[in-house]
């Protein structure tokens, strides 16, 4: 039986400094910190030489999700700003979205292009435009930064906020562990001796929900497609017999190979996971540094176990790591 954990335990400080706000321009010239869970040590290296921590026969799991350009800026009659946040794709002109500000009414019209493109709005979570080309409507946007990034979107983000191996279009934020690699450091990983494959877990708009009860069984996770294709489960299933380690590019990867080892290889998946989760597939993982008292720091924690994944976090604070989304990464033995 796995005990009430309260939301209190899954809080720390970081100074607001260390929030990066922009890239690197290399990718894997990111910092890497290296916890080793057998021995208990902590290690501080640079993300291109995760090789020397990979061994022959390792099979890395990516999430080959992309981000789209989700974030859409119109103008009310009066005038004033409106963000149009598009959720997912509906059918035709129509989609699932948030709006700020919230006062925005259905009925109203918001307009984009000067005029030569409007959206209606249906209620407070879906609008219509009045043209059927999707890929003109995602011309519109911009990336979505997360919100603790304190400013607008650059034509930069376009490369930097996507991942190298991006392929399938559906998430509304990116899957940040993998942002580190460059197509350089993949191919030198598969001469060593490494193997990669592609899963799909397109990231919604319920990771950035707040955890509001104290008592974190009480959370419900917003459900996220994922899939994973029959030449990745193969090589998974390939690599679990030959009891290779399996190493989960961020928690995105984690989630779909967990979700997988339920007997679902295609659909929507809710798993929230917390100390106290018995891992089925994953030996390693790959991560950034996440926010307090969120689902993914939780998630570390289970993996990590919470005194040791705490102890990593106060390392990377003394020594002044870069966190979140465009931060240097951790890579959990």
């Amino acid at each position: 039986m796995i005990l009430a954990m309260k939301l209190s335990d899954f809080d720390y400080h970081l100074p607001k400094e260390l929030i990066a706000q922009y890239p690197l321009p290399q990718r894997d010239e990111a910092r890497l910190l290296v916890l080793d869970r057998a021995k208990g040590t902590i290690q501080h290296s640079v993300f291109k030489d995760i090789l020397y921590y990979l061994e022959i026969g390792d099979l890395l799991v990516l999430n080959d999700t992309k981000v789209l350009p989700c974030r859409l800026f119109g103008k009310r009659k009066t005038g004033g700003r409106v963000e149009v946040f598009l959720v997912n794709h509906k059918c035709g002109p129509t989609f699932n979205v948030m709006l700020r500000p919230s006062r925005v009414k259905p009925g109203e019209k918001i307009i984009f292009k000067g005029g030569k493109i409007l959206a209606g709005v249906d209620n407070k979570n879906e609008v219509t435009f009045n043209t059927g080309h999707v890929e003109d409507i995602y011309g519109l946007g911009v990336m979505p930064l997360p919100p603790y990034i304190k400013r607008e979107a650059e034509d930069s983000d376009n490369i930097y906020y996507q991942t190298v191996y991006a392929k399938k279009e559906g998430a509304v934020a990116s899957p940040t562990a993998g942002l580190h690699f460059t197509d350089e450091l993949i191919e030198k990983i598969k001469k060593y001796g490494a193997g990669f494959t592609n899963v799909t877990l397109h990231v919604g708009p319920g990771t950035f929900k707040p955890v509001k009860a104290e008592d974190i069984t009480k959370h419900e996770m917003e459900p996220e497609y994922f899939q994973i294709p029959k030449d990745a489960a193969e090589r998974i299933d390939g690599a679990k017999k030959e009891k290779k380690r399996l190493i989960a590019v961020g928690t995105t990867s984690l989630r779909a190979l967990e979700s997988y080892a339920s007997g679902i290889s295609k659909g929507y998946t809710d798993l929230f996971i917390y100390p106290g989760y018995k891992f089925k597939l994953s030996n390693c993982l790959l991560t950034n540094f996440h926010l307090p008292k969120t689902t993914l720091f939780m998630l570390v924690c289970a993996f990590a176990g919470e005194k040791l994944a705490k102890r990593a976090y106060e390392a990377a604070i003394a020594e002044k790591y870069r966190f979140y989304s465009y931060g240097d990464a951790m890579l959990i033995l």
